[in-house]
């Protein structure tokens, strides 16, 4: 049996909103444009969503989000641009996920099963995968793409083009400024390798195999006696397939340098 829709008295939907079965919207939310909400899919009060936006079914958005405007990019002059939000998606108060521009596609994505916490923005043409956390007020600019299991701190801010791998970990207040390697963790005013990000990897269910592979790995790219270059080449054998992982990310370097060790010493003494 379908289950109706439920609509505020005090809600404005404009004629191309799409809703699934169950879908509920909240009191004096907005939602104006070719939007499509999956079965439901929870829109609660004072939320603004318009453009060409899609939202997979029983995601939630909290109040005062805001999503699908345009840019904020001065290179935009009005294109056709969307969002994509995948199902399972939990959006929380004051977060902003903005459409995307020519430069990247004319579309901005977060993916299934993420939590976007109070105050996140996620800026246009970004890519976020499946399973990410981005805590209190982080900050992705434009054109970063964010792995699944990624987890990004409160407050930290990661810069245009910046990619970050999978289950790697952004630590709170951090301001990234380069790519993070899978399994990573990063940290700092300008952020640098801290390690291996274990207790993630621990949760996730890695093996201990696993975790020693990617701590030799992860060393032998930052041994002070080698090029990055040279230690790929070693890694591109190498059995471990999340090994494999970090040299697929690493073979498909972008525009941005590697985020790396304070110093070579204490980088091999945290990873230890």
């Amino acid at each position: 049996m379908s289950e109706a829709p439920a609509i505020h008295p005090t809600a404005i939907l404009g004629k191309d909103v799409v809703l699934g079965q169950g879908v509920r919207v909240g009191a004096y939310s907005v939602l104006e444009g070719a939007i499509t909400l999956g079965d439901h899919v929870t829109i609660h009060s004072h939320v603004v969503i318009s453009g060409t936006t899609s939202i997979g079914a029983h995601s939630t958005v909290f109040p005062f989000a805001v999503i699908g405007v345009v840019p904020q990019d001065l290179k935009y002059k009005g294109e056709a641009s969307r969002v994509e939000i995948g199902h399972h998606t939990t959006i929380r108060e004051h977060a902003t996920i903005h459409a995307g521009t020519a430069g990247g596609g004319l579309i901005t994505k977060v993916g299934n099963h993420c939590l976007l916490m109070v105050g996140v923005h996620v800026a246009h043409d970004c890519v976020v995968g499946d399973h990410v956390i981005m805590a209190n007020n982080a900050t992705l600019a434009g054109h970063v793409e964010v792995g699944e299991h990624a987890i990004i701190g409160g407050l930290a801010a990661v810069h245009q083009f910046v990619r970050i791998g999978k289950h790697a970990m952004i630590g709170g207040l951090s301001g990234v400024e380069h790519d993070v390697l899978p399994f990573a963790t990063v940290m700092g005013d300008r952020a640098h390798l801290a390690g291996l990000n274990i207790v993630g990897l621990k949760r996730r269910g890695f093996a201990r195999d696993d975790i020693h592979a990617l701590r030799h790995a992860l060393q032998g790219l930052f041994d002070d006696t080698t090029t990055v270059a040279e230690a790929l080449e070693k890694l591109r054998s190498h059995p471990n397939a999340a090994v494999q992982d970090m040299v697929a990310f690493l073979n498909a370097r972008g525009s941005r340098q590697l985020c790396r060790p304070a110093t070579t010493t204490s980088f091999a003494s945290d990873a230890a």
